[in-house]
């Protein structure tokens, strides 16, 4: 665990640890703030215009955003301590530089060469990073090759910046977790108010791009971990159809229902990233994407034009309203903003099988968790046996490399002080004790789910209103962040599109006490250039996204 320095002129090794010791968040600090940051609130565009134009390198590039983590995420010294990055990586310059010779030789590879993007700690790297969940019992030997979206990402041309602290696990460990904490990388918090929560469980990626740690981030969602990390954080999100994006390398929750997608400030910066990780379609160590060869966009950010709500027809979720007053007011808001841009509101419209998936949804990602981790984590262990990355075959905590479910609960308990000091495992155990995939249970469950919320839910929503798309509240106010209790999530939209395993993207929409709000559009499978395009059009007339200030507390 001691691999932490960071080596690149002008940034301080001790600074840039790779491993934080996990537990409760220390107190919020004085009112912060941070130094001049010549690339605030750059967007992929800006950046490359000054790359093109001589005025900064991939290199500078990575080394500012580095300074910037340095300056703004760390504990100590006045800073804020957000805790939204867990590792950078120790090759970023190297990376950067190779890529700055490529320009230099006239290649560019597209939209994100020499883009520094930040990846969740879920999502493998064959490099010298740790990919670890948050949780200490991976921390230790790298993970032996690049996840799919990793590698396309490097074809691209990104800089792999580093790793985002998360929801432990992706937040499938125990029911009354804090969003935003690991073992390995404690508790991250969001930058509009330092003592409220960050949304899980991309958590990291979602407060790193609003905090511009970063110019891009990804995250991974199997309910809501893109979205209301995205909500709350001020930021967009982009929740692919299943498929869309490889998941091969990505540790898993469930396969019916997990994706990685994009997560930036501005709606065109995420429809680049999510060319990027959706270039090349199927992939042949994700069965799931096959059906995705025939409806990957060429280019997810072309065509998009801030007229494009005149006539859509969009449908109101009211059913997602009513959660929260202040939140409702920026809804209302929102809706007038649709109807001024030309959109024809379907008021209300329903999902008439809401909540009729509520139990089997969690029986479905408790089966699938206990066969989709054996299967990572086995797959993970021979690969590191047959690379010799871990000759000793043990984690940074002496013990054996976990190989199944069995063995990260065996862990966790062995290390309680560290694991389990806030919260247990609960779901974890819960799905060891479930049988295999071939359970009728889990098999009628399955079917159901993709029933209710697909064809019987948004699909005939969509088809009985003619929509192009639905709206709804993302998420109210972040809360408190409370370590004893756990989250007190308020409310707001995810599961229908997430369980019918279609695109879903959120917008800022506005504040409530200075905390973001964001607005959902969701529709069909394979509707993301649409969502884009309609999504696009409402931030511009909108305008509502604000750089956080890093406040100790609303008050």
């Amino acid at each position: 665990m001691d691999r932490r320095s960071f080596l690149g002129a002008g940034v301080s090794a001790g600074a840039l640890a790779a491993v934080r010791p996990g537990g409760v968040a220390p107190a919020a600090p004085a009112p912060f703030t941070p130094p001049p940051f010549a690339f605030e609130e750059a967007t992929v565009d800006d950046l490359q215009r000054a790359m093109a134009g001589g005025q900064t390198s991939a290199r500078a590039l990575a080394a500012a955003y580095l300074a910037r983590i340095d300056a703004v995420d760390r504990p100590g010294g006045g800073r804020p301590g957000m805790a939204a990055v867990i590792e950078v990586n120790p090759d970023a310059l190297a990376e950067a530089a190779r890529l700055d010779a490529e320009r230099k030789a006239g290649r560019v590879r597209g939209p994100l060469h020499g883009i520094p993007v930040l990846l969740k700690d879920n999502v493998d790297t064959g490099d010298r990073m740790q990919t670890t969940a948050g949780s200490l019992a991976l921390a230790g030997p790298p993970a032996p090759r690049d996840a799919t979206l990793a590698a396309r990402l490097r074809a691209a041309g990104a800089v792999l910046l580093g790793k985002t602290n998360l929801s432990e696990w992706a937040n499938f460990r125990s029911t009354r977790s804090s969003s935003g904490w690991s073992g390995r990388g404690g508790q991250t918090r969001n930058p509009y108010a330092l003592d409220r929560s960050p949304c899980g469980s991309s958590s990291g990626s979602g407060a790193a791009v609003a905090a511009n740690l970063c110019a891009l981030a990804v995250g991974t969602e199997t309910d809501g971990s893109i979205v209301c990390p995205s909500g709350v954080n001020g930021v967009v999100g982009i929740k692919p159809t299943l498929g869309l994006v490889s998941r091969a390398g990505v540790i898993p929750i469930a396969h019916s229902q997990d994706t990685a997608g994009p997560m930036a400030r501005t709606v065109r910066d995420a429809a680049l990233l999510l060319g990027a990780l959706a270039a090349g379609g199927a992939d042949p160590r994700d069965a799931a994407t096959a059906p995705a060869q025939a409806h990957v966009a060429a280019d997810y950010a072309a065509g998009l034009d801030a007229g494009a709500l005149r006539g859509a027809r969009v449908g109101v979720l009211r059913s997602s309203f009513g959660f929260h007053a202040e939140t409702d007011r920026v809804m209302e808001g929102a809706l007038r903003v649709l109807r001024d841009a030309g959109a024809v509101l379907v008021d209300p419209v329903a999902i008439a099988t809401t909540g009729k998936w509520d139990t089997t949804e969690n029986d479905v990602l408790q089966y699938e968790l206990k066969a989709d981790m054996n299967a990572y984590l086995a797959e993970r262990a021979r690969g590191l046996d047959a690379s010799a990355q871990n000759a000793a075959g043990r984690n940074a905590a002496g013990d054996p490399m976990p190989r199944t479910l069995a063995d990260l609960i065996a862990f966790n308990t062995r290390h309680a002080d560290r694991e389990l000091q806030w919260f247990g495992q609960e779901l974890f155990e819960q799905s060891q004790a479930r049988g295999p995939l071939t359970d009728a249970a889990y098999q009628k469950a399955l079917a159901d789910n993709r029933r209710l919320a697909g064809a019987e839910g948004i699909d005939a929503t969509l088809a009985a209103h003619r929509l192009d798309a639905i709206v709804a509240p993302t998420n109210g106010p972040a809360w408190t962040i409370d370590l004893v209790v756990g989250d007190h999530f308020g409310g707001g939209y995810s599961s229908p599109s997430a369980v019918a395993g279609y695109p879903h993207v959120t917008v800022p929409a506005g504040f409530v006490h200075g905390l973001p709000v964001g607005l959902s559009f969701f529709a069909g499978a394979w509707s993301e250039p649409r969502l884009i395009r309609l999504a696009y059009a409402f931030e511009q007339a909108t305008r509502a996204r604000r750089a956080p200030t890093f406040r100790p507390t609303i008050a």
